[in-house]
């Protein structure tokens, strides 16, 4: 049965690299349970449709603030009153340079996978599939199961990026049976660092984490991401591997931090957590961190 209610897709991404092996399609789907400090895509976060305002583009033509039903958008600068918008998307519509974007769109399941299925050649050619992302795409269960389902029909090899945080029992009927690959984020062992920069506990991420390394071990793969001062320390990441063993997972792959989600942020009008970091590490801090997992 397809799901009445669809979540919004922040975006799909076609000929993609780096989210599975082989040339992928990857769909974002709005919507997350945590609110990492340095996520890359805070835009996925919220599972409501959001608008964004890119200062640097912006003419101050007026035209965003002609037609906006709510009184939103200001202008002469522009400025959006957050406040007040109902991301409707009229004034995105009457941006000439795109200043304004509304990020976040209803699809239907089968709509969604007929897109997908475009670069079915690439795919099977390649090695490659299709790889559901975020947000958290195990926030919208049923939609998920049922998309999962036709791909699975036909014969599209898929992947899933989880925050870990999500429903044991349902994931184990409705998604585990469907899923080719699963890349398991692990940020932190200690509840309360955790708690601190992703705004949750682990507990629960932590039980799915070994519930599924004895379920499905080899389709598990444990990412942790490297943020320089807060997951990539010496103590957190010597934690993580210590754990990772004692579920019998002997690998795990690092995430090297980008700082691009700080650049979404301001177009969000959120503000810029203090403690993370503008920059990239360099390559040899990478290589350093990566070997204690």
């Amino acid at each position: 049965m397809i799901p009445s209610d669809e979540p919004l897709v922040l975006d799909v991404r076609r000929f993609a690299l780096d989210d599975g092996p082989g040339i992928r399609s990857v769909v974002f789907l709005k919507g997350c349970p945590l609110a990492c400090a340095w996520c890359h895509n805070p835009e996925a976060i919220r599972p409501e449709a959001e608008m964004v305002f890119h200062a640097d583009r912006c003419l101050d033509c007026g035209g965003c603030t002609a037609t906006c039903p709510r009184q939103a958008v200001l202008s002469r600068p522009t400025r959006l009153v957050r406040a007040r918008c109902a991301a409707c998307g009229l004034c995105a519509d009457a941006c000439p340079t795109l200043a304004l974007v509304k990020r976040g769109e209803a699809v239907a399941v089968e709509t969604l996978v007929q897109r997908l299925l475009v670069d079915r050649v690439l795919y099977e050619t390649s090695g490659g599939g299709v790889t559901f992302s975020g947000g958290e795409p195990t926030l919208h269960g049923p939609y998920l199961a049922c998309a999962l389902r036709r791909l699975r029909q036909e014969g599209v090899s898929v992947t899933l990026e989880t925050c870990g945080l999500f429903d044991l029992r349902f994931f184990l009927a409705e998604l585990l049976p469907h899923l080719d690959r699963i890349y398991f984020d692990v940020k932190f062992i200690d509840e309360g660092l955790h708690r601190r920069y992703t705004g949750s506990g682990n507990r629960a991420i932590l039980r799915n984490l070994a519930a599924l390394a004895e379920a499905a071990p080899r389709r598990l793969t444990p990412r942790v991401p490297l943020v320089q001062g807060i997951t990539a320390r010496e103590e957190n990441l010597s934690a993580i591997a210590g754990h990772l063993r004692r579920l019998g997972l002997d690998r795990a792959v690092p995430l090297p931090y980008h700082p691009g989600g700080l650049a979404k942020r301001r177009t969000l009008g959120l503000p810029i957590p203090l403690e993370v970091p503008d920059t990239m590490l360099p390559a040899a801090d990478q290589a350093r961190w990566a070997r204690l997992l």
